[in-house]
């Protein structure tokens, strides 16, 4: 399946935007060596720097600063219901008038 991976490029006058293509099994997470392929594809020398926050440092100094990855998008439902959020709005919100 595809999974569409959002990142800033990150030079010395900001940041940039940027979106790769990755093609993995289905409800599979791209892991870091499909990143820096992909990067690499993309003519992005990098490697990992920071595996908690995903963030990547290019090989060659001077090229750019840094990689963020800043989300996925596999083409799944992201949001599901929250139950507690849907009780607490529904009692804030105006009851409906009880009738005669």
């Amino acid at each position: 399946m595809e999974c569409i991976v959002h990142f800033e490029v990150v030079h010395e006058d900001g940041p940039k935007k940027l979106r790769g293509l990755l093609f993995l099994d289905k409800g599979a997470i791209p892991g870091e060596a499909e990143l820096v392929e992909m990067f690499k594809d993309m003519k992005f020398n990098v490697r990992l720097e920071d595996r908690e926050k995903l963030i990547f440092k290019p090989v060659n100094p001077g090229d750019f600063l840094e990689i963020r990855i800043t989300g996925y998008d596999n083409g799944q439902e992201k949001s599901k219901d929250d139950h507690n959020l849907k009780s607490i709005v529904g009692n804030l919100l105006p009851q409906k008038p009880t009738g005669l």
